[in-house]
């Protein structure tokens, strides 16, 4: 259920959930993918919610739980990631930025039970180990490297049964979008709060790719053909 904010006048307000998120590793690095739904309770409360946000050149975050706060939480990582990059003149390693992340998650603690929880997926290219590598956190901070794929969300369950069945390390960049995208769809129809890719009004799930040429949105064109296909491929 979605937390509720009591307003004082005798009336509850519910607040914007944002859903399912998931990324996938693949040999040239990871994919990173979110469907642009939000709901406040059984409504749909936004239709083209932004999910997954570069945090600095070689590495991605994408939010599940209270949209404001979570993409509030974002930005601010953002800005830390930047300002040791000016301070110190080099980068954070990937493992110092997930763990960082989950300081910040951590922090939220108090929010989270009151219900305002915040929920993120991490990832990012290892330069020094020449690889893609991905992180899961939970509700108290607790940070956890995957090492094929991850997705959470209200539609994560259903998300991870579809790419179990289909993922492999040693697929394309391609195919990873592939699979995200039809992941996306597999939860949107068992899952209300996940919205799937919409052709009428142009709405497509928000993807990315982090590699060793670093952070790259996927041109929403791209992300229309491969939508088109997988929905005409549906049985």
């Amino acid at each position: 259920m979605a937390p509720r904010w009591d307003t004082g006048a005798g009336s509850e307000l519910e607040i914007a959930e944002a859903t399912t998120i998931l990324a996938v590793k693949y040999r040239d690095g990871v994919a990173m993918a979110g469907d642009r739904r939000a709901t406040a309770g059984n409504v749909i409360a936004h239709r083209r919610v932004q999910k997954v946000f570069a945090a600095d050149g070689f590495s991605a975050v994408a939010i599940s739980g209270t949209a404001g706060m979570a993409i509030e939480l974002i930005k601010l990582f953002q800005t830390e990631l930047e300002h040791y990059e000016k301070i110190e003149g080099t980068r954070l390693s990937l493992e110092g930025k997930a763990n960082y992340l989950a300081r910040m998650v951590r922090n939220h603690l108090p929010l989270a039970f009151q219900g305002l929880a915040v929920v993120p997926l991490f990832c990012g290219y290892d330069e020094p180990a020449a690889e893609g590598r991905l992180y899961t956190f939970d509700v108290v901070g607790g940070r956890y490297e995957e090492q094929d794929y991850a997705a959470t969300g209200s539609g994560g369950a259903e998300a991870k049964s579809f790419i179990k069945t289909v993922h492999d390390l040693e697929m394309d960049e391609a195919a990873a979008l592939r699979v995200a995208i039809e992941a996306l769809i597999a939860a949107a129809e068992e899952d209300a709060a996940t919205g799937g890719p919409d052709l009428k009004r142009g709405i497509y799930p928000n993807v990315v790719t982090v590699t060793a040429a670093g952070f790259s949105e996927v041109a929403e064109e791209r992300i229309a053909e491969l939508a088109s296909e997988a929905l005409d491929g549906r049985p």
